[in-house]
Parts: C-alpha cells; structure tokens; sequence
C-alpha cells in the first residue's frame, strides 16, 4: 500500500469518525432535548402573610426536586384587580396551566371556555380512596354542568368572636341564639363601646349571607332563581336591622373596611364581631381576650353559616394536562405546610391535614372545624352545586350596598326592593 494510500485511508477513517462523533453529539443532543423538563406555570392567590408565600415557594422546589421531568414555576398574585389579571392573561393566550383563585372564579372562568374539567383526576382519587380524604361536601361543591371544574383545598368561613373582657366584666353569659346575641350587644353597648362592630365592605356583606344561611334561607331557589325577599330572608334582615336600630352596632361600621373592623374589635371597642377563622391569631397581644361563640340557633332552630370552598384550577390553555395532574395531585396532598409554615387564614379541605397538632392542638382552630365547619353553607345554598351568576352577586356591590344601608337604619323595604332590582338585572331575570 502507497504512502499516498494509507494517508488517504487513514484520512477517510478520521473523516467517518468525525460522522460518527457528529453523530453522536447530536444523539446525545437530542436525548438532552428529550430530558428537559416540562414547564408549568402556577398562579397562586396571597392566602396569608409574607410567610405564605414563602412556604407555598419552599413546596414548589420540593416538588421539582422530587419530580425533574416537571419544573413548576411559582407566581404570587395580589387580590388587587385579581380577575382582570386573570381574564387579561386569557384574552392574550398567556394564561397559567393552574391556579387558585377565588371561590367562583373556576365556575366564571369555566363558562368562559377558559377552564379545563378534573373529572378524570377526580375519578382517579375517587378509585385510590383518596378522595375520601376531603371533608363532607367540599368536592361536589365544586361541580357544575356535571363537571368538577376545580380540586378544593381550603374552606374561608365566617365565625362569630367575643372579647371575654367586656362579657366578663358585666356578667354576661356567652350566647347560643340569636335573641341571647342581640340582649348582650345591647346591654353591653355603653360607655363608648358598642354591642357588634362591622363594616361596609365585602366583609360586611358577610354579615347578610351569615343571618340569612344562619335562618336556614338563601338567594336562591332549588332552580337558581333569585329569591331574595323570600320570608327566612327577611326575617334575618329584620334581625340584623334590629340590632342598628337597638343603638348596638358601632356606627363607624358603615365606613369601616374588613381591616378597620379587626382593628376595632381587637382594641376592645366592640364585644361581638363576625369573621374568619383566623381572627385570633391576627389578634397579637389580645388573643388571650378573644373567644369564640358557639354557632348560633336562630329564632326556628336553624345553625348555618357562610363558608367559601376555595379552590386549585386547570387551564384550557394548558399543553401538558398529565403533568398538571401530577402536580395537582402531589400539591393536594403535601400542602400542610401552608399552615403549619405559611399560616395561612383558611382552613383545610382534607381531613388528614385538619388532623394535624397544628389544628388539633389549637383550641380555637380544632373548634370551628369540628363545630362551624359542619354548618357551613355557601352562597348558593338551596341551589345544587355552584353557578357563575353566584360571583357576580358577590363582586357587583348590590350586597355591599344593601348592608351599608342596613347599618345606617334605612327603611329595609326600600332596600331590599333595591336590591333586588338591581341583582335581577345583573343575573338577567
């Protein structure tokens, strides 16, 4: 063999080699490809204090550590202008695989076309046994047009306090009924203190929906039909204007927002206050002081109060729907820490969390799980299921303004009359 050969052989060799090295770079290219992660975006609503986010952020990390096929991506998003944020990011195509979100923003969004159904994942838990981990209710709450169009993971119920100081001080015994509610909150409304303290805002629309569901009434009939000026219902309001009329609710409720009614109660200015769950933990240096009244009867017997079951929801817009499921359901289970680290306000959905020392060994916390809880009713009530009217009843004002008006002692025909008109025009009756 010639010099001129083996040169040419061996030049030949080096020039396969380099295909077969090219080769296999882009094998090992393609199999780096195939190995990258699937991107998720969660959207996660503010449910507690910087600690929560802190915690929820901790639970994402562990997540992809356990799971380096899925990265989950962690977003934290303000209350402030939360549903144009959402339906912004629908409108332009950019919205997360999941999210939390308000308690009827999964039913809206669903009517929309946005969210995408959990049947097979509800299924899935239903055959593992784990959906029997979820309290009474709080699943099937969460379906309509015969779809679960979301997985609930906390339940935000509305609790009657007490400061002990002030029923103490004058004698008074806790109550149990609302006729006992109303005697305390007059007599004990005296010397620049006043019986219930409230406000104007959402948070004293609560105080409508509490009386109303706490009568064993509703908005609504079996078939979704506005029934707000049915009796159970007046008779409540009659109940809560009573009480404006007796002198016994502050004044300064009607300009008061959810955060200054807080203020208020806690400063010793108010003996009674409705709130969520969370009040006690809010209430610093005057916990201590700070009781929780028994769920009341109303004048038939009646107990019931609000509750909202929020929720974790799927996006239409979603290209990877399994590894979404995935997520939900290690997020469903593993998410203990939102409380027990983040300290969050709600409460959770699944008993074996609710089993947790940081629950059960809370006195306030293990009372209204094992005695509100039971109780609780949404917006809905009479109706089955939830429907998208139910966030537009809650986000109009017309309840906000109806309350207002309730603690200002202005004729409740009229307001009711009001109301009503204005509810029957947004739900379209």
């Amino acid at each position: 063999m010639t010099i001129f050969s083996q040169l040419r052989q061996r030049g030949a060799a080096r020039y396969l080699a380099s295909i077969a090295a090219g080769a296999l770079i882009g094998l090992s290219t393609l199999s780096a490809s195939a190995q990258q992660p699937v991107t998720l975006n969660f959207w996660d609503m503010i449910w507690g204090p910087p600690e929560y986010i802190d915690a929820a952020k901790g639970l994402v990390d562990q997540f992809n550590t356990e799971h380096p096929e899925i990265k989950v991506e962690y977003r934290s998003v303000p209350w402030n202008n939360w549903y144009q944020t959402f339906v912004t990011a629908i409108g332009a195509g950019t919205a997360p695989d999941v999210s939390t979100g308000a308690g009827y923003q999964a039913v809206q969004l669903y009517d929309l076309g946005a969210i995408r159904p959990v049947d097979d994942l509800v299924e899935e838990m239903k055959a593992s046994g784990d959906l029997d981990d979820f309290l009474p209710g709080t699943v099937d709450t969460l379906r309509y047009d015969d779809h679960y169009v979301a997985l609930p993971w906390g339940l935000d119920i509305r609790v009657w306090f007490y400061r002990k100081d002030l029923l103490e001080a004058a004698g008074i015994a806790v109550p149990t009924n609302w006729q006992e509610l109303r005697d305390a909150a007059k007599a004990l409304t005296k010397d620049g203190k006043y019986g219930v303290v409230a406000s104007g805002d959402t948070g004293g629309s609560h105080y409508i929906y509490n009386a109303i569901l706490n009568n064993g009434g509703g908005l609504f009939t079996a078939d979704r039909k506005l029934d707000l000026k049915s009796e159970r219902n007046v008779e409540a309001l009659q109940y809560l204007a009573g009480m404006a009329a007796d002198g016994s609710v502050s004044p300064a409720s009607v300009g008061y927002n959810s955060d200054d009614r807080r203020g208020a109660f806690t400063r010793g200015e108010a003996a009674f206050m409705l709130d969520g769950p969370g009040a006690i933990d809010q209430a610093g240096d005057q916990a201590a002081n700070i009781g929780i009244v028994p769920p009341l009867a109303g004048p038939h017997g009646d107990k019931g109060t609000i509750f909202w079951v929020n929720n974790i929801m799927v996006y239409q817009q979603t290209q990877h729907p399994e590894e979404v499921k995935t997520f939900l359901k290690w997020w469903s289970k593993n998410q203990k820490e939102l409380w027990t680290k983040g300290r969050s306000g709600q409460l959770p959905t699944r008993a074996s969390i609710a089993a947790d020392p940081y629950f059960t060994g809370s006195p306030s916390r293990s009372y209204v799980l094992e005695n509100y809880v039971p109780t609780g009713k949404t917006t809905a009530t009479q109706a089955e299921g939830i429907f998208p009217a139910l966030n537009e009843v809650e986000g109009e004002g017309v309840m906000q303004t109806l309350v207002q008006e309730i603690w200002q002692g202005k004729d409740l025909g009229a307001s009711l009359d009001t109301a009503e008109q204005r509810l029957r025009g947004i739900l379209g009756e």
